[in-house]
């Protein structure tokens, strides 16, 4: 029950219910007061209520500490940053690590499913998780002993894409990306296409990885934390032949090449495909040229199958001839 008493030209409101923190505020005018109390103790009637004034150390506070110590040593940092910033600015930050509950993520993980993937969600949910058990093992915040994100269900959903360029639509691309008004473009996707590697690879190569006697090519730090030497073919060489001044071959911003990307797509007709997609090309055609996986997992750069078979977009037509070859040796043997 709320009480309202007015002390020093002012209107205070006290909420003593059973089962929920007492609580008190101070209001200028008596109107203010009553309408407060009222919708708090409809919220506590409807049991929607949420207290965020107490309890310790907010979700908040241990995401700033984590992103500012933790996300900016990674490699993805500027995404998991985007994310940490939406979170902080959610209602679902304000808990304490003591009160946050596995509901209060279902919560927050419903309201922002209106405009994100299923997948998206769950890396916001694994974001909390991990900086919850960062605060209780490495920084000795006080939290209760099981993980709420523990007995939160997880989003089912299927990235998988099938989506590789037929020959048609890989030279059309090529025609509209050199006329570009980024002029690296075409060669950019050619090497893509190429070798397979990450569009954060081939920003980041430098002439001096090159070997060219050897003809090989290192990427340093990738994305699995490993280096990288795969082959280059007189193809990808005389790519990279052009470039023979500066430090970088390509030194281009991220958002630059995206650009030029997309706007080439569109002029090709090219839907349902993006710039990482020239990797999965790769690896394709990498398998239907017949290396095995070992040897397509030395170039890509994926340390099991269960990674690699996702980027590898191979449909039953194109086994169509290696069937017919089945049949074939089968006959002689027969015979």
């Amino acid at each position: 029950m709320a009480y309202i008493k007015k002390l020093k030209g002012k209107y205070k409101v006290s909420i003593n219910k059973k089962g929920f923190p007492r609580l008190a505020k101070r209001f200028l005018d008596l109107k203010s007061a009553r309408l407060w109390a009222r919708e708090i103790e409809l919220q506590m009637e409807k049991n929607t209520f949420e207290d965020y004034s107490g309890g310790g150390t907010t979700l908040r506070e241990v995401l700033i500490k984590y992103r500012d110590e933790k996300t900016i040593l990674k490699k993805g940092s500027r995404e998991e940053t985007s994310k940490i910033n939406l979170i902080i600015k959610h209602n679902v930050s304000l808990h304490s690590l003591m009160r946050l509950k596995s509901f209060h993520i279902h919560r927050f993980m419903e309201e922002i499913s209106k405009t994100r993937k299923p997948n998206t969600i769950n890396k916001y949910v694994n974001i909390i998780c991990h900086a919850w058990r960062v605060a209780k093992k490495e920084w000795g915040i006080s939290v209760p002993r099981d993980n709420p994100c523990d007995m939160v269900t997880m989003n089912r959903y299927n990235d998988s894409r099938d989506r590789v360029l037929t020959i048609e639509e890989y030279q059309k691309l090529l025609e509209k990306a050199e006329l570009s008004n980024l002029p690296q473009l075409k060669d950019i996707i050619e090497f893509a296409y190429h070798t397979g590697a990450r569009r954060g690879e081939i920003l980041r190569m430098s002439r001096n990885h090159v070997d060219w006697n050897r003809k090989v090519i290192t990427f340093y730090d990738t994305k699995n934390g490993e280096d990288r030497t795969i082959p280059l073919s007189e193809k990808v060489l005389s790519i990279l032949k052009k470039y023979r001044f500066g430090d970088r071959i390509f030194p281009i911003s991220e958002y630059r090449i995206e650009k030029h990307f997309r706007i080439a797509r569109k002029r090709a007709e090219i839907t349902d495909f993006r710039l990482h997609d020239l990797r999965a090309c790769f690896i394709t055609n990498a398998f239907l040229s017949g290396l095995s996986v070992a040897e397509v997992s030395a170039l890509s750069g994926h340390k099991s199958w269960s990674e690699l078979k996702r980027y590898s977009r191979i449909k039953p037509e194109d086994l169509l001839g290696k069937v017919n070859n089945i049949v074939s040796i089968s006959k002689k043997v027969n015979g």
